[in-house]
């Protein structure tokens, strides 16, 4: 675990990469042991590769979505309430994940 500097989170990307490569992939791999896995890999890779994580303080991140998630999915059916119900599952793993990750669990 990198020692966590809020304002080196400004830059993500340059200064905790490897550790945001983990979170994304410790919550990938608990989704994918429980739902669809055909679903999980569109959000994942439809989805969630647009998204953006930002630290909000006090140890919370939150994960920003790309515009109309829904509309951007393909190679998959499933009706918008389900994917919404995932999709909100997913994204809930990747910011406790965030927190484990970077020492806040």
């Amino acid at each position: 675990m990198a020692d966590f500097d809020p304002e080196k989170f400004e830059d993500k990307y340059a200064n905790y990469f490897p550790e945001l490569q983990q979170a994304y992939k410790n919550a990938f791999n608990r989704m994918n042991d429980r739902y669809d896995s055909q679903l999980v890999h569109a959000i994942d890779q439809q989805v969630l590769n647009e998204s953006e994580p930002f630290y909000e303080g006090d140890g919370e991140f939150r994960i920003e979505l790309p515009d109309d998630p829904y509309g951007r999915i393909s190679g998959v059916v499933v009706d918008e309430a389900k994917f919404e119900e995932v999709l909100e599952t997913h994204v809930e793993e990747i910011e406790t994940e965030l927190r484990r990750v970077f020492g806040f669990a």
